[in-house]
């Protein structure tokens, strides 16, 4: 059994998701079966009784048809591009961020560093979290080098 939340790093909107199923899963119960769990949803659309399929298809709910419309799109674009090269420019801009705040490597696309400063960034319009003394800063395909320098000068101290 796998699962993926498309939001984020596939940049689909939110909510959308995919999970398969192995014949192994045997053990698993749906949960939010409908209409469109069963071998044919447009014959099993009213009910009761609800007639499940007896593959991984039980397990499928109503469609979020214009997520998906608007995920298919992001997934094809990602796969485009490519993955190892977005993760190439995400860590160099990873990279550049913490070399302009004098730290070491991040070597990820996911930077934490210690800072009393989160405040101006959102104030600035910057998505970064801001918790307990420090700033965390996700780098990604949309992200420029001048993002980078943007944020470590508000970062810095004053």
């Amino acid at each position: 059994m796998t699962s993926c939340g498309l939001y984020k790093w596939l940049c689909s909107p939110r909510g959308s998701g995919f999970v398969t199923v192995g014949p192994q899963a045997g053990w698993l119960e749906p949960r939010y079966a409908g209409w469109y769990s069963g071998d044919e949803p447009w014959q099993s659309i009213y009910g009761p009784p609800l007639r499940l399929a007896d593959d991984a298809r039980r397990f499928n709910v109503s469609p979020a048809w214009f997520d998906f419309v608007a995920a298919a799109r992001a997934v094809e674009f990602i796969a485009e591009l490519g993955v190892d090269a977005i993760n190439a420019h995400s860590i160099e801009l990873a990279n550049s961020f913490c070399d302009q705040l004098g730290l070491a490597p991040a070597n990820g696309a996911i930077v934490s560093v210690d800072s009393p400063h989160g405040g101006r960034l959102t104030a600035a319009g910057i998505a970064a979290a801001a918790r307990a003394g420090k700033v965390r800063l996700s780098f990604y395909l949309y992200n420029t080098v001048t993002d980078t320098e943007r944020a470590a000068d508000l970062l810095r101290t004053r």
